[in-house]
């Protein structure tokens, strides 16, 4: 089992990570004076709704893909990955909460991230059933 202790800490880092986010969106609540469960009318709420969303969205894909990477390849390679993968999520939360345009770099990062996760996940797992 503590062969995936690197890749465990990684998942336990994204739960703190995405409660770090939903204390932003409420942070955003109170600052501008829209009350839960409202999430519409101030633009600058709208982006942190979505920005955190959108991090909630990923997580049924980069998670799976993390650990069966790390099952079938290394569970180093994939913690490095999810590292990568989080640094991606929270550059697009901030960017997206200043400004929608500055997303983009962190998507980037995180998608590529993910689809090395993904992608070598699955190529090794068919691989070795059709060896």
């Amino acid at each position: 089992m503590e062969r995936y202790a690197p890749v465990a800490v990684v998942t336990l880092l994204c739960g703190l990570m995405i409660f770090g986010m939903s204390v932003m969106v409420a942070r955003t609540h109170r600052k501008t004076g829209i009350a839960a469960p409202a999430m519409t009318g101030d633009p600058l709420l709208e982006r942190a709704v979505r920005a955190h969303s959108n991090t909630l969205e990923w997580l049924p894909i980069f998670l799976p893909a993390m650990w069966l990477f790390a099952v079938y390849w290394n569970a180093w390679w994939a913690a490095g990955f999810g590292l990568l993968w989080m640094a991606g999520r929270i550059a697009y939360f901030v960017g997206y909460v200043a400004a929608p345009m500055r997303r983009y770099p962190g998507f980037f990062v995180q998608a590529i991230a993910t689809f090395a996760l993904l992608l070598g996940a699955l190529g090794r797992i068919v691989f070795l059933w059709v060896a």
